[in-house]
């Protein structure tokens, strides 16, 4: 799939259901919210970014992903230690209210850790945790992606603090107003905390990869990766970044509020192309 200036090419089968959702005046679903986290990490003069591919029998099976998911309601009641830019402050930044954004930080962070391991916390302000592979953690970790336990609970047993300033805001994307399942999903990038790696922990995915993101763009251009639009482009931004100090820099000026919406316009071919709005 190529995407420019222009937009980028719909999928027969998606222009087609578009065309019906329309004519029969479909009322569009209502958007989940949702978070999703770009880890990064060195490697030489370049950096990484982790992917992960979600199983065939779920949403969007088949397509490589960035971890994420929805915002869970536990999100936004919990009482936790926290760091980095307050909730009110991160409402400013979304434009969202003081609860609602704590919730989609909280989310970002806990998506992280179930599905990647990785645990943007520590002991306090100033600290992060590090190797939370071994049993007890991935203990905890079942425990959250199982709902048998809150993330504020966690932290709080383990005496840490969420280190929200890990976590730089990117952008917001909206799923087009035609589709049956669609999300509000605010997108973060964070860097791989030292001592810490990503596992392979999450029953949601088949496989995951470190790759540079060049190289992914090019392997979704050679057919070898499936990626939605919203993670092509994001990949296409912080490849454009140059390197992880650019990526910190960009991050500052980012909107992260106004949500991008593709859109189809049809051709007089009767094709169709999604436009980013």
């Amino acid at each position: 799939m190529t995407i420019d200036a222009d937009g980028f090419p719909a999928p027969p089968a998606l222009v087609e259901h578009a065309r019906r959702f329309h004519a029969e005046g479909g009322t569009p679903a209502t958007p989940r919210v949702a978070a999703t986290v770009l880890l990064l990490r060195p490697a030489g003069d370049d950096f990484e970014v982790y992917l992960i591919r979600r199983v065939a029998a779920m949403a969007f099976g088949g397509m490589y992903a960035f971890p994420g998911g929805g915002v869970d309601p536990s999100d936004s009641q919990a009482h936790l230690d926290w760091a980095g830019p307050p909730p009110a402050g991160w409402g400013e930044r979304l434009a969202l209210t003081p609860q609602a954004a704590q919730a989609v930080v909280c989310a970002a962070a806990r998506e992280v850790f179930e599905e990647a391991g990785v645990l943007l916390a520590g002991p306090d302000a100033q600290t992060v945790v590090g190797d939370v592979s071994g049993d007890d953690w991935e203990a905890d970790r079942v425990e959250l992606e199982q709902h048998r336990g809150g993330f504020a609970d966690l932290l709080a047993r383990r005496g840490l603090t969420l280190r929200s300033d890990l976590l730089l805001p990117w952008s917001r994307w909206i799923t087009p107003d035609f589709e049956p399942r669609r999300f509000d999903t605010y997108f973060f990038v964070a860097l791989l905390p030292e001592g810490q790696r990503t596992r392979d922990v999450s029953g949601e995915t088949d496989h995951t990869l470190w790759i540079r993101p060049a190289d992914a763009l090019a392997r979704v251009a050679a057919g070898e990766l499936s990626m939605l639009p919203p993670t092509l482009v994001t990949l296409g931004q912080v490849a454009d970044a140059g390197g992880l100090a650019g990526v910190v820099r960009a991050s500052a000026d980012r909107d992260a509020a106004n949500p991008v919406t593709p859109r189809l316009e049809f051709t007089d071919d009767s094709a169709a192309r999604f436009v980013l709005g």
